[in-house]
């Protein structure tokens, strides 16, 4: 019953997809079908230096995911790193993984000597904004896209 937090592996897709699945399903999102082979594999690749994603493996059943950018920042010299996503099975929810794979985002970008981790949710994600209140800081500022 041991977690075990690790970066996403090829081997790892169909699960993957799962969850991933089920991230963008309570966010009530839906994508085509190419963007899950695009996003699995620009994490895959070494093309994609950039992209990142690790999962949460526990019973060697995955049961979250995370995926994470690093990029340039005009206020700082190091790179920031965005954690763009983050998502545990709710079968398995209260059992650290959220937090789990927030800090292995947390070590891999002090690893790569990148001191900026941040990331966004939306105002009724009530359970994840539990946590983030605890390993976060809010921040002020708003978003706004095209």
């Amino acid at each position: 019953m041991t977690l075990i937090i690790r970066p996403l592996e090829p081997t790892d897709a169909l699960q993957w997809r799962g969850l991933w699945q089920g991230y963008l399903d309570y966010y009530e999102t839906t994508l085509a079908p190419e963007i899950y082979d695009a996003a699995i594999g620009r994490m895959l690749s070494k093309d994609h230096p950039e992209y990142h994603g690790l999962v949460a493996e526990q019973d060697e059943k995955l049961v979250g995911l995370t995926h994470y950018i690093y990029h340039t920042h005009g206020w700082q010299l190091e790179d920031a790193c965005y954690l763009q996503d983050l998502y545990a099975d709710p079968a398995y929810r209260g059992k650290g993984i959220g937090r789990a794979l927030i800090e292995g985002v947390y070590a891999a970008a002090d690893k790569a000597g990148c001191p900026k981790v941040y990331w966004m949710t939306q105002d009724f994600n009530k359970a994840g904004r539990q946590l983030y209140d605890r390993i976060g800081t809010l921040t002020p500022f708003i978003k706004y896209s095209r």
